[in-house]
């Protein structure tokens, strides 16, 4: 099948790094091609560079066989490619069809032809399948619904290349598994889809071909049918995955570290009660909507409609917020990394450091070479990449940002850490290397409370798990008597009581 884009030695460099280098393969016509590798291998910025937004410093783009040199991403949109970004752009206190349209609003004299844009808007959502009130304000969509509404937009453009960045890093199993079937079907119309993602199950369902980058080179380009996720695996890490899987612990648990009993907060969740032990990883388990992100936020003081007992190391504690929570050697890595985990606009040493600066300064001040070997000590642990320890965490890739995120709290030594979705959006070769992390952590006497909509991940780490069904803990199973089945069964509300031991 002939090439639709072809990258002919493509190189691309930023200050102290190369992102990509030499690389050269083609993207068959109406094929699903997946770019695989690790975070900082690439894929984003090929993505970036085949959609107009980058341009290459070497090398040529070749697009129906005739090299293009896009001035911008108009010049890509002209030539029928659109891009569906990771972090989500969209203007939320604008309607669901102004966004759609923005750039191409229908207007005569100067004035907006609010009827013609209700119909293309309602055009464009339908050929995607999409229900979805055009006139409701982005605001008020779902991360998935939105996600819905950036497709339509890039299909509704006349997009005959369709390239979607880590898609499915925010949606849920339900909603993971309806955009693959709309892209199946996009695929099946004749549209290109070039899908980036790190979770392999995805890949193997999706792709017709796959191609492996790793820092920032072409590896492989291979059929899907040809290939298998441990091999897939060794050419994106360089290495077999193996020696990365962390030792579960196999010690008894210790002493309790956090206890909560009717916790409730109204209209999240209600009559919580859980501990969580030294030693221990406890899962906490849920479908969207079960309350699990709220009394992670609750208990580490970001709810004052909070209410309920709260024990840490024993003690009876009441957690007024954040710092307090935090003096308590209580840590929380929350769901979304931008807006709460980290701060965009200082560098991983700033940010490493937030939570320990009292720890690290001296009559307020803070010892700025302790800072760094701090810093830099966790760099090295987490395998950081990045030019250097001040660069803007904004510039830095999806993977390289959460384990930053992790960083601050491994440096702040908490007792307690509670990690909601502490892998999402990183590679495969990194979330083993996080796994690792929780392990030791563990092993080394904290309690570990885990969030995760990824089954395997919950089913692997924990000790526990606790199940919360609409805001109310609907069941305790031990990892070892667990599947994924009887897991999901108690998340549905689909376990009899004398299944799931509730405390």
């Amino acid at each position: 099948m002939p090439a639709i884009i072809e990258f002919e030695a493509v190189t691309k460099r930023f200050p102290g790094v190369i992102a990509l280098a030499d690389v050269t393969f083609g993207i068959a016509r109406g094929e699903c091609h997946a770019l695989v590798g690790e975070n900082g291998a690439g894929k984003s910025t090929l993505g970036k560079i085949a959609a107009g937004i980058y341009r290459p410093d070497a090398g040529r783009v070749v697009v129906d066989g005739r090299p293009v040199r896009f001035g911008g991403p108009l010049d890509a949109v002209r030539a029928g490619i659109g891009i569906v970004h990771q972090e989500l752009a969209y203007c939320p206190n604008l309607s669901v069809a102004e966004n759609l349209c923005l750039g191409r609003l229908p207007s005569r004299a100067g004035v907006l032809c609010r009827g013609e844009l209700a119909d293309r808007a309602v055009g464009m959502l339908g050929r995607i399948g999409a229900d979805i009130d055009p006139q409701l304000p982005m605001g008020l969509l779902s991360t998935a619904q939105v996600q819905l509404v950036q497709i339509a937009a890039a299909v509704g453009t006349g997009a005959r290349v369709l390239i979607l960045d880590e898609p499915t890093s925010s949606l849920s199993a339900g909603e993971s598994d309806r955009l693959a079937r709309l892209l199946e079907q996009l695929r099946d119309d004749g549209t290109t889809i070039v899908y980036v993602s790190h979770r392999l199950e995805e890949v193997f369902r999706l792709a017709d071909r796959i191609t492996v980058l790793r820092d920032g080179r072409h590896v492989a380009t291979l059929e899907r049918t040809r290939t298998s996720p441990p091999e897939l695996v060794r050419l994106m890490i360089g290495r077999p995955l193996e020696e990365y899987f962390p030792q579960h612990l196999r010690e008894p648990p210790g002493p309790e570290r956090l206890a909560v009993e009717g916790f409730s907060s109204p209209g999240r969740f209600e009559d919580v009660s859980l501990a969580v032990h030294a030693g221990e990883v406890v899962g906490l388990a849920g479908l969207v909507g079960s309350g699990r992100s709220e009394l992670a936020a609750a208990i580490f003081g970001l709810d004052p409609r909070a209410t309920g007992r709260v024990r840490v190391e024993g003690r009876p504690v009441s957690i007024r917020d954040p710092r307090h929570a935090i003096a308590l050697g209580i840590g929380y890595l929350p769901e979304d990394r931008k807006t709460q985990g980290l701060v965009l606009s200082l560098g991983g040493r700033a940010n490493i450091s937030l939570p320990s600066l009292k720890r690290l300064a001296i009559a307020g001040f803070v010892r700025q070479r302790r800072e760094r070997e701090l810093a830099a000590e966790y760099f090295e642990r987490l395998r950081v990449r990045a030019p250097d320890m001040d660069v803007p965490t904004l510039t830095l890739s999806g993977g390289n940002q959460q384990k930053i995120a992790l960083a601050k709290w491994l440096a702040s030594r908490c007792r307690v850490l509670i990690m909601d979705e502490p892998t999402r959006g990183v590679d495969i070769g990194a979330k083993a290397e996080i796994h690792a992390l929780i392990d030791q952590l563990a092993a080394a006497g904290a309690g570990v409370l885990l969030i995760s909509s990824e089954l395997p991940e919950v089913l692997n780490l924990s000790t526990r798990i606790v199940v919360l069904r609409r805001g109310r803990v609907a069941g305790e199973m031990p990892r070892r008597q667990t599947t994924a089945e009887s897991l999901m069964r108690c998340m549905a509300g689909l376990t009899s009581s004398a299944t799931a031991r509730v405390p």
